[in-house]
């Protein structure tokens, strides 16, 4: 059974945290914020950005050091290393490789946040930052998720996890005081580059932790399951152009959509072909997506899944349940590494957070407008991440630490596992049935011939969120009130009866649809929501206009290209009319769908502009169709005993 966690209350000042997000979510406010944070975002990294205050505290503590690493090839690496002052005991190092800058430069001018962890800074580390090859200020040449090369037997054969071999090499040798332990961790990509490391890693090396790691570029920030999420789009530029040497300022322009509509700025952008008006061949990021539309080696090398079996040291592994961009990788990497080295002491969080919510500190902990608790980050940093890396690197001993703690976002409390998924789950079916009902471990009796049918138009998709937004990448959907959605007649609608009792998802989730097209082509949808009572409160964190009766929470969601279906590598066209099984796994949920509530089930063949729009034509590369390739199909989702269309779920019995 699980184990409730309690977390202290830090943060209480209401009104000032309700004034602030009045004033940012004032729509003229939050249009003009979107220039000025995506050119932060591009420019310093979400977790790089310094701000300017009137005294560093790390000048009087700890001494910056600058210096380039050359790897097994010669090529050079800038590194800076941040050496506490104290020389009286001997430190760990605490090591972050990330392709968005080590930023400040210049060994007079420091970082305004080493650890992102009051706890670990505490502790005590030698804090290393660097600029991966083809980066900002070290050399060679950059390579999008550097493929793998196992074995490497050539001296100039490098990859990310040779960097990182090589880099802690020189650490050991040339930093003093040092106590001979290394620990590395990152977030979003810097948390690839942990992954990496993790790989044939240094001796050293004792202690990772990859926090909402990309592990596939098919899967994780620019594709879902084969399907192009267009909302990264801008994103682009940022890993599309190579520089000419050392850069200390920005190289690549990013694209500036003048409109806060995303909607219609994508719209008026048409197929992705006409993209070309802003990325040339000069990209290389976005040629290689042109030119890749398939999951072909291109992509296959650049998953770092299939080398985890040599992982010999100890992984906590760190994720947020509403994390937009990287939910694939931590849960994937977490699984493959616990299937390949079952031994090993490997654990994981998966908390209420969105994108790297886990290292900043907001007071309440909110995705949109659901208000999960307060000061979630610092119980985490305190109990969970500081405990980990003090246990191994400075005491040398096991950490104290459950297997998987994960956070139940309907009861809104902290759950302890010994395995993840619980191994006490069992499976559930929820079959698709009449009068848009959902029906528990058996199929209603009905004709074979029974199916929902909707009209999908490419000209007229369905958005992602009802509101106004363009956004660098979009997050607060993914607790979203889905109502507007499923108001719509392209949105197949099915839900339970208001629960008598509480229902508990713990676990994996399979959506298993049996459906034609009278095109070619198709993608499909499936969101798992959960359905307030009419007399829900209101959330006071939330805008006052915000009501939560018969608010549709999102609880988790996922796309699949239907030409995937059958394999990412060789795509086939749907056969007209033609019944077909398509299924897919959506990502791991932990929630508790509360008596009085309702648990519900949209499908739909368009979600714009969070994924690009599929012509419903079967064309073989998307990326390449022309405007008259998008026309309108009828799509069916039968629900029968023939084509039994289901979401199968884990449930986990918690009385």
């Amino acid at each position: 059974m699980p184990i409730s966690i309690s977390y202290q209350t830090i943060f209480t000042s209401r009104s000032g945290r309700f004034m602030m997000r009045k004033f940012i979510e004032s729509r003229i406010i939050r249009t003009s914020l979107f220039f000025a944070i995506f050119w932060l975002i591009v420019n310093y990294s979400l977790f790089g950005q310094e701000k300017k205050i009137d005294q560093n505290p790390y000048e009087s503590t700890y001494t910056k050091q600058e210096v380039y690493i050359e790897m097994r090839d010669g090529v050079k690496l800038f590194t800076s290393i941040y050496t506490p002052i104290n020389q009286n005991k001997s430190y760990p190092f605490m090591l972050s490789r990330t392709p968005y800058s080590v930023r400040p430069y210049g060994e007079d001018t420091f970082k305004t946040n080493l650890g992102r962890n009051d706890w670990m800074e505490a502790d005590g580390y030698i804090w290393v930052f660097q600029d991966v090859r083809g980066r900002w200020m070290s050399e060679g040449l950059y390579t999008n998720m550097t493929p793998h090369i196992p074995g490497k037997t050539m001296p100039k054969e490098v990859d990310e996890s040779s960097d990182t071999y090589d880099t802690i090499e020189w650490l050991l040798n040339n930093v003093e005081n040092n106590n001979g332990r290394v620990g590395q961790k990152g977030i979003s990509y810097p948390g690839f580059y942990t992954a990496a490391g993790m790989v044939e890693g240094h001796p050293a090396l004792l202690a990772s932790s990859p926090q909402a790691p990309i592990a596939d570029f098919f899967f994780d920030d620019f594709h879902h399951n084969g399907a192009f999420l267009q909302s990264y789009w801008v994103a682009v530029a940022l890993f599309g152009y190579q520089k000419d040497g050392p850069q200390s300022e920005s190289w690549y322009k990013s694209v500036n959509p003048q409109t806060p509509d995303g909607y219609q700025f994508y719209m008026d952008l048409g197929p992705l072909k006409n993209a070309s008006r802003y990325y040339g061949e000069d990209n290389e990021f976005w040629t290689q997506l042109v030119e890749h539309p398939n999951y072909d080696e291109f992509w296959q090398k650049r998953s770092i899944i299939p080398h985890l079996h040599s992982v010999d040291h100890h992984v906590l592994t760190v994720g947020g349940l509403f994390d937009a961009e990287d939910l694939y990788g931590p849960l994937t990497i977490y699984k493959t590494v616990e299937k390949e080295a079952p031994a090993l002491s490997n654990r994981i969080i998966m908390g209420p957070w969105s994108h790297g919510d886990w290292a900043r500190e907001r007071g309440a902990q909110q995705v949109g407008y659901i208000h999960f608790g307060d000061s979630i980050s610092t119980w985490f940093q305190k109990n969970i991440e500081a405990p980990f890396f003090r246990s191994v690197l400075i005491e040398g001993t096991e950490p104290n630490l459950p297997e998987a703690t994960i956070f139940d976002t309907g009861t809104k409390q902290w759950l302890e596992f010994n395995a993840w998924p619980p191994k006490e789950a069992k499976k559930m079916n929820l079959f698709f049935g009449e009068n848009e009902g959902l029906t528990v471990n058996s199929q209603v009796e009905s004709s074979d011939s029974s199916f929902d049918s909707f009209i999908s138009d490419p000209k007229k998709p369905v958005p992602y969120t009802e509101e106004t937004r363009m956004v660098f990448t979009p997050r607060k959907y993914m607790t979203d009130d889905q109502r507007f959605a499923a108001r719509r007649p392209d949105v197949l609608v099915y839900e339970t009866p208001v629960l008598e009792n509480d229902l508990t998802i713990a676990g994996e989730v399979l959506a298993e649809l049996f459906v034609s097209t009278t095109e070619s082509a198709a993608d499909w949808i499936v969101k798992i929501v959960d359905v307030f009572p009419p007399d829900a409160a209101k959330n006071p964190h939330a805008p006052a206009h915000i009501e939560m009766g018969n608010f549709h929470m999102m609880v988790r969601s996922e796309v699949m290209r239907g030409r995937f279906r059958n394999s990412f590598e060789k795509p086939e066209a749907f056969v007209s009319n033609k019944p077909t099984k398509v299924a897919f796994a959506l990502q791991d949920v932990m929630h508790t769908f509360k008596k009085g509530h309702k648990l519900h089930i949209q499908v739909q063949s368009t979600w714009f502009p969070l994924i690009d729009r599929n012509p419903q034509k079967y064309v073989p590369n998307i990326y390449k169709a022309d405007e008259s390739d998008f026309v309108k199909a009828e799509h069916r989702v039968y629900r029968n005993a023939k084509y039994p269309s289901k979401i199968t779920v884990d449930v986990l019995d918690k009385r």
